[in-house]
Protein backbone atom coordinates (compact mmCIF):
# COMPACT_ATOMS: atom_id res chain seq x y z
CA UNK A 1 0.00 0.00 0.00
CA UNK A 2 1.20 3.50 -0.84
CA UNK A 3 2.82 5.42 2.00
CA UNK A 4 1.81 9.09 2.14
CA UNK A 5 5.09 11.00 1.87
CA UNK A 6 6.06 13.74 4.32
CA UNK A 7 9.72 13.29 3.39
CA UNK A 8 12.02 16.08 2.14
CA UNK A 9 12.06 14.52 -1.30
CA UNK A 10 10.64 12.78 -3.08
CA UNK A 11 7.40 14.40 -2.00
CA UNK A 12 3.82 13.33 -2.56
CA UNK A 13 2.57 13.64 -6.15
CA UNK A 14 -1.14 14.07 -6.84
CA UNK A 15 -2.84 11.34 -8.95
CA UNK A 16 -3.87 13.80 -11.65
CA UNK A 17 -0.23 14.81 -12.12
CA UNK A 18 0.88 11.18 -12.21
CA UNK A 19 -1.59 10.65 -15.07
CA UNK A 20 0.26 13.29 -17.09
CA UNK A 21 3.24 10.92 -17.21
CA UNK A 22 1.21 8.58 -19.39
CA UNK A 23 0.59 11.21 -22.07
CA UNK A 24 1.41 9.60 -25.46
CA UNK A 25 5.02 10.23 -26.42
CA UNK A 26 6.05 12.86 -28.92
CA UNK A 27 9.34 12.91 -30.76
CA UNK A 28 11.82 15.28 -29.15
CA UNK A 29 12.67 16.87 -32.49
CA UNK A 30 9.06 17.41 -33.49
CA UNK A 31 7.00 20.62 -33.52
CA UNK A 32 4.86 19.07 -30.77
CA UNK A 33 7.84 18.91 -28.43
CA UNK A 34 8.94 22.45 -29.27
CA UNK A 35 5.43 23.63 -28.47
CA UNK A 36 5.59 21.90 -25.07
CA UNK A 37 9.02 23.42 -24.37
CA UNK A 38 7.73 26.86 -25.38
CA UNK A 39 4.74 26.54 -23.05
CA UNK A 40 6.90 25.59 -20.08
CA UNK A 41 9.44 28.43 -20.35
CA UNK A 42 7.32 31.47 -19.39
CA UNK A 43 5.71 29.56 -16.54
CA UNK A 44 9.09 28.66 -15.06
CA UNK A 45 10.29 32.23 -15.57
CA UNK A 46 7.26 33.51 -13.70
CA UNK A 47 7.85 31.08 -10.84
CA UNK A 48 11.53 32.07 -10.65
CA UNK A 49 10.97 35.82 -11.14
CA UNK A 50 13.35 35.97 -14.06
CA UNK A 51 13.66 36.84 -17.72
CA UNK A 52 16.60 34.44 -18.04
CA UNK A 53 16.32 31.20 -19.98
CA UNK A 54 15.48 28.24 -17.75
CA UNK A 55 17.28 25.07 -18.77
CA UNK A 56 15.80 21.61 -18.27
CA UNK A 57 18.12 18.87 -17.04
CA UNK A 58 17.21 15.21 -17.36
CA UNK A 59 19.07 14.43 -14.15
CA UNK A 60 18.81 14.92 -10.44
CA UNK A 61 19.75 18.30 -9.00
CA UNK A 62 23.31 17.02 -8.64
CA UNK A 63 23.69 17.27 -12.41
CA UNK A 64 22.71 20.94 -12.40
CA UNK A 65 25.08 21.55 -9.47
CA UNK A 66 27.85 19.99 -11.54
CA UNK A 67 26.90 22.12 -14.55
CA UNK A 68 27.21 25.30 -12.51
CA UNK A 69 30.76 24.74 -11.31
CA UNK A 70 32.09 23.11 -14.48
CA UNK A 71 30.81 25.92 -16.72
CA UNK A 72 31.03 29.06 -14.62
CA UNK A 73 34.34 29.03 -12.74
CA UNK A 74 37.41 30.49 -14.43
CA UNK A 75 39.63 31.45 -11.52
CA UNK A 76 38.50 29.83 -8.25
CA UNK A 77 35.24 28.89 -6.56
CA UNK A 78 34.26 29.56 -2.96
CA UNK A 79 32.02 26.74 -1.70
CA UNK A 80 29.99 27.83 1.33
CA UNK A 81 29.38 24.75 3.49
CA UNK A 82 27.05 24.30 6.45
CA UNK A 83 25.31 21.01 5.69
CA UNK A 84 25.49 17.76 3.78
CA UNK A 85 24.40 19.14 0.41
CA UNK A 86 26.61 22.22 0.47
CA UNK A 87 29.44 19.83 1.35
CA UNK A 88 28.41 17.72 -1.66
CA UNK A 89 28.69 20.78 -3.91
CA UNK A 90 32.26 21.25 -2.72
CA UNK A 91 32.97 17.57 -3.41
CA UNK A 92 31.50 17.94 -6.91
CA UNK A 93 33.72 20.94 -7.55
CA UNK A 94 36.82 19.08 -6.37
CA UNK A 95 35.94 15.92 -8.31
CA UNK A 96 35.71 17.89 -11.54
CA UNK A 97 39.12 19.47 -11.06
CA UNK A 98 37.71 22.97 -10.64
CA UNK A 99 39.92 25.16 -8.41
CA UNK A 100 38.03 25.78 -5.17
CA UNK A 101 38.07 26.27 -1.41
CA UNK A 102 35.48 25.29 1.17
CA UNK A 103 34.40 27.75 3.84
CA UNK A 104 32.78 25.42 6.37
CA UNK A 105 30.94 26.22 9.58
CA UNK A 106 28.87 24.15 12.01
CA UNK A 107 25.84 22.58 10.40
CA UNK A 108 23.30 24.10 12.78
CA UNK A 109 24.56 27.64 12.12
CA UNK A 110 23.45 29.87 9.25
CA UNK A 111 25.92 31.45 6.86
CA UNK A 112 25.95 35.20 7.49
CA UNK A 113 26.60 37.96 4.92
CA UNK A 114 29.66 39.24 6.78
CA UNK A 115 31.23 35.77 6.66
CA UNK A 116 30.90 35.75 2.87
CA UNK A 117 32.21 39.30 2.60
CA UNK A 118 35.33 38.40 4.59
CA UNK A 119 36.06 35.50 2.23
CA UNK A 120 35.50 37.51 -0.96
CA UNK A 121 37.77 40.32 0.18
CA UNK A 122 40.73 38.09 -0.68
CA UNK A 123 40.01 38.61 -4.39
CA UNK A 124 40.74 34.94 -5.07
CA UNK A 125 37.26 33.95 -6.23
CA UNK A 126 35.08 34.49 -9.27
CA UNK A 127 32.19 32.25 -8.15
CA UNK A 128 30.38 31.35 -4.93
CA UNK A 129 28.15 28.34 -4.32
CA UNK A 130 25.40 28.62 -1.73
CA UNK A 131 22.73 26.14 -0.67
CA UNK A 132 19.70 28.30 0.09
CA UNK A 133 17.75 25.67 2.00
CA UNK A 134 19.78 22.82 3.51
CA UNK A 135 17.66 19.71 3.18
CA UNK A 136 19.91 17.88 5.64
CA UNK A 137 19.38 20.34 8.50
CA UNK A 138 16.21 22.30 7.81
CA UNK A 139 18.19 25.54 7.79
CA UNK A 140 17.44 28.39 5.39
CA UNK A 141 20.45 30.58 4.70
CA UNK A 142 19.76 34.32 4.14
CA UNK A 143 19.97 34.28 0.35
CA UNK A 144 18.88 37.84 -0.36
CA UNK A 145 21.35 39.32 2.14
CA UNK A 146 24.20 37.13 0.90
CA UNK A 147 23.34 38.08 -2.69
CA UNK A 148 23.69 41.74 -1.72
CA UNK A 149 27.23 41.04 -0.52
CA UNK A 150 28.21 39.05 -3.61
CA UNK A 151 26.85 41.84 -5.83
CA UNK A 152 29.50 44.18 -4.39
CA UNK A 153 32.05 42.06 -6.26
CA UNK A 154 31.16 42.47 -9.95
CA UNK A 155 33.34 39.62 -11.19
CA UNK A 156 31.98 37.08 -8.70
CA UNK A 157 29.07 34.92 -9.84
CA UNK A 158 26.45 33.65 -7.39
CA UNK A 159 25.45 30.00 -7.90
CA UNK A 160 22.49 28.87 -5.80
CA UNK A 161 21.09 25.46 -4.91
CA UNK A 162 17.40 26.11 -4.23
CA UNK A 163 16.54 22.42 -4.45
CA UNK A 164 14.19 22.19 -1.46
CA UNK A 165 13.05 25.83 -1.55
CA UNK A 166 11.98 26.67 -5.10
CA UNK A 167 8.20 26.53 -5.64
CA UNK A 168 7.71 26.81 -1.88
CA UNK A 169 9.53 30.08 -1.22
CA UNK A 170 9.76 33.25 -3.30
CA UNK A 171 13.14 33.57 -5.04
CA UNK A 172 13.62 36.87 -6.88
CA UNK A 173 16.27 35.67 -9.30
CA UNK A 174 16.70 38.85 -11.35
CA UNK A 175 16.19 41.37 -8.55
CA UNK A 176 18.88 39.62 -6.49
CA UNK A 177 21.22 39.16 -9.49
CA UNK A 178 21.55 35.41 -9.11
CA UNK A 179 23.60 34.02 -12.00
CA UNK A 180 22.54 30.38 -11.66
CA UNK A 181 19.75 29.01 -9.48
CA UNK A 182 18.69 25.39 -9.66
CA UNK A 183 16.13 23.03 -8.21
CA UNK A 184 14.93 19.47 -8.53
CA UNK A 185 11.25 18.96 -9.18
CA UNK A 186 10.81 16.13 -6.64
CA UNK A 187 10.55 18.51 -3.69
CA UNK A 188 8.39 21.66 -3.49
CA UNK A 189 7.35 21.25 -7.13
CA UNK A 190 5.61 18.01 -6.03
CA UNK A 191 6.61 16.11 -9.16
CA UNK A 192 8.28 12.73 -9.72
CA UNK A 193 12.06 12.66 -9.42
CA UNK A 194 14.20 12.80 -12.54
CA UNK A 195 14.20 16.42 -13.70
CA UNK A 196 16.05 19.56 -12.63
CA UNK A 197 15.64 23.17 -13.73
CA UNK A 198 18.03 26.11 -13.64
CA UNK A 199 17.83 29.79 -14.51
CA UNK A 200 21.03 31.01 -16.17
CA UNK A 201 21.91 34.71 -16.50
CA UNK A 202 23.19 36.34 -19.69
CA UNK A 203 26.60 36.99 -18.21
CA UNK A 204 26.78 33.38 -17.04
CA UNK A 205 26.11 32.23 -20.62
CA UNK A 206 28.91 34.52 -21.79
CA UNK A 207 31.32 33.10 -19.24
CA UNK A 208 30.36 29.54 -20.16
CA UNK A 209 31.47 30.24 -23.71
CA UNK A 210 34.89 31.30 -22.42
CA UNK A 211 35.45 28.33 -20.11
CA UNK A 212 37.09 25.31 -21.79
CA UNK A 213 34.51 22.50 -21.83
CA UNK A 214 34.74 20.43 -18.66
CA UNK A 215 31.60 18.43 -19.42
CA UNK A 216 29.88 17.13 -22.54
CA UNK A 217 26.43 16.39 -21.12
CA UNK A 218 26.25 19.31 -18.68
CA UNK A 219 27.42 21.91 -21.18
CA UNK A 220 25.55 25.20 -20.80
CA UNK A 221 26.65 26.55 -24.19
CA UNK A 222 25.22 23.51 -25.97
CA UNK A 223 22.07 23.72 -23.88
CA UNK A 224 21.62 27.39 -24.79
CA UNK A 225 21.99 26.70 -28.52
CA UNK A 226 19.25 24.11 -28.28
CA UNK A 227 17.15 26.35 -26.04
CA UNK A 228 17.08 29.01 -28.76
CA UNK A 229 15.38 26.41 -30.98
CA UNK A 230 13.01 25.30 -28.16
CA UNK A 231 14.90 22.04 -27.95
CA UNK A 232 17.27 20.16 -25.66
CA UNK A 233 20.70 18.86 -26.79
CA UNK A 234 19.79 15.23 -26.12
CA UNK A 235 16.60 13.31 -25.48
CA UNK A 236 14.88 14.77 -22.42
CA UNK A 237 12.51 13.14 -19.94
CA UNK A 238 9.45 13.90 -22.06
CA UNK A 239 6.84 12.39 -19.70
CA UNK A 240 8.20 14.54 -16.87
CA UNK A 241 7.82 17.65 -19.02
CA UNK A 242 4.13 16.97 -19.58
CA UNK A 243 3.75 16.62 -15.82
CA UNK A 244 5.81 19.77 -15.17
CA UNK A 245 3.68 21.77 -17.59
CA UNK A 246 0.46 20.69 -15.89
CA UNK A 247 1.83 21.27 -12.40
CA UNK A 248 3.02 24.77 -13.30
CA UNK A 249 -0.50 25.55 -14.47
CA UNK A 250 -1.86 24.39 -11.13
CA UNK A 251 0.73 26.41 -9.20
CA UNK A 252 -0.17 29.56 -11.10
CA UNK A 253 -3.87 28.86 -10.62
CA UNK A 254 -3.30 28.60 -6.87
CA UNK A 255 -1.36 31.86 -7.02
CA UNK A 256 2.33 32.10 -6.19
CA UNK A 257 1.80 34.39 -3.20
CA UNK A 258 -0.87 32.02 -1.90
CA UNK A 259 1.39 29.02 -2.43
CA UNK A 260 4.25 30.65 -0.55
CA UNK A 261 1.90 31.70 2.26
CA UNK A 262 0.62 28.12 2.58
CA UNK A 263 4.19 26.87 2.96
CA UNK A 264 4.89 29.45 5.63
CA UNK A 265 1.72 28.51 7.50
CA UNK A 266 2.62 24.80 7.42
CA UNK A 267 6.11 25.60 8.68
CA UNK A 268 4.72 27.52 11.64
CA UNK A 269 2.48 24.60 12.58
CA UNK A 270 5.30 22.04 12.51
CA UNK A 271 7.85 24.27 14.18
CA UNK A 272 5.49 25.25 17.00
CA UNK A 273 4.84 21.54 17.54
CA UNK A 274 8.56 20.71 17.45
CA UNK A 275 9.38 23.37 20.04
CA UNK A 276 6.56 22.12 22.28
CA UNK A 277 7.57 18.46 22.28
CA UNK A 278 11.23 18.40 21.17
CA UNK A 279 13.44 21.19 19.79
CA UNK A 280 14.65 22.34 16.38
CA UNK A 281 18.14 21.50 15.18
CA UNK A 282 19.01 24.64 13.24
CA UNK A 283 19.72 28.15 14.48
CA UNK A 284 16.60 30.08 15.45
CA UNK A 285 15.68 32.76 12.96
CA UNK A 286 16.84 30.61 10.05
CA UNK A 287 14.32 27.76 10.13
CA UNK A 288 13.27 26.40 6.77
CA UNK A 289 9.81 27.08 5.39
CA UNK A 290 9.65 23.76 3.57
CA UNK A 291 10.96 21.19 6.07
CA UNK A 292 11.73 20.98 9.76
CA UNK A 293 14.66 19.11 11.26
CA UNK A 294 13.45 18.12 14.74
CA UNK A 295 16.13 17.68 17.41
CA UNK A 296 15.62 14.38 19.22
CA UNK A 297 15.73 15.77 22.76
CA UNK A 298 13.61 12.87 24.09
CA UNK A 299 16.03 10.20 22.92
CA UNK A 300 13.35 8.30 21.01
CA UNK A 301 14.27 5.54 18.55
CA UNK A 302 13.72 7.49 15.36
CA UNK A 303 14.00 4.44 13.11
CA UNK A 304 11.25 2.73 15.15
CA UNK A 305 9.01 5.78 14.86
CA UNK A 306 9.49 5.85 11.10
CA UNK A 307 8.80 2.11 10.85
CA UNK A 308 5.61 2.34 12.93
CA UNK A 309 4.28 5.30 10.95
CA UNK A 310 4.88 3.42 7.70
CA UNK A 311 3.59 0.03 8.82
CA UNK A 312 0.56 1.04 10.86
CA UNK A 313 -0.46 4.40 9.37
CA UNK A 314 0.93 4.43 5.81
CA UNK A 315 2.81 7.64 6.54
CA UNK A 316 6.49 8.29 5.95
CA UNK A 317 8.83 10.88 7.45
CA UNK A 318 12.66 10.92 7.31
CA UNK A 319 15.42 10.19 9.73
CA UNK A 320 18.22 12.68 10.25
CA UNK A 321 20.81 12.86 7.50
CA UNK A 322 24.35 11.53 7.81
CA UNK A 323 26.03 12.29 11.11
CA UNK A 324 22.80 13.55 12.70
CA UNK A 325 20.80 10.39 11.95
CA UNK A 326 18.75 9.31 15.01
CA UNK A 327 19.76 12.60 16.66
CA UNK A 328 17.14 14.31 14.51
CA UNK A 329 14.19 13.52 12.27
CA UNK A 330 12.78 15.51 9.39
CA UNK A 331 9.22 16.41 8.47
CA UNK A 332 8.60 17.99 5.09
CA UNK A 333 5.83 20.56 4.67
CA UNK A 334 6.15 21.36 1.00
CA UNK A 335 4.67 20.81 -2.41
CA UNK A 336 0.92 20.25 -2.57
CA UNK A 337 0.60 19.26 1.09
CA UNK A 338 -2.24 21.02 2.89
CA UNK A 339 -2.45 22.33 6.45
CA UNK A 340 -4.93 19.68 7.59
CA UNK A 341 -2.64 16.91 6.33
CA UNK A 342 0.25 18.29 8.36
CA UNK A 343 -1.91 18.60 11.46
CA UNK A 344 -3.11 15.02 11.00
CA UNK A 345 0.45 13.71 10.72
CA UNK A 346 1.46 15.47 13.94
CA UNK A 347 -1.53 14.01 15.81
CA UNK A 348 -0.50 10.53 14.69
CA UNK A 349 3.07 11.06 15.89
CA UNK A 350 1.72 12.23 19.25
CA UNK A 351 -0.33 9.02 19.47
CA UNK A 352 2.60 6.76 18.55
CA UNK A 353 4.92 8.46 21.06
CA UNK A 354 2.29 8.97 23.77
CA UNK A 355 3.06 12.68 23.88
Amino acid sequence: MHKRLFTPGPTEVRPEILKELSTPQVHHRSPEFSKLYTEIQPKLQKLMYTKNPVFLFTSSSTGAMEAAVTNLVVKRCLNLVNGAFSKRWHEITVANGVPCDAFEIDWEVALKPQMVDEQLQSGKYDAVTLVFNETSTGLMNPLREIAEVVNRYPDVFLLVDAVSAMAGVKIETDAWNIDFVLAGVQKAFALPAGLAVASVSERALSRAQAVPPRSYYFNLTKMHKSHLKNQTPSTPAIPHLFALNAQLDDMLDEGLDERFARHEAMAKIVQSWAVKYFDIYSEEGYWSKTLTCVKNTRGIAVADLISTLAKDYNLRISNGYGSIKEKTFRIAHMGDTQLDEIEGLLRVIETVLNL
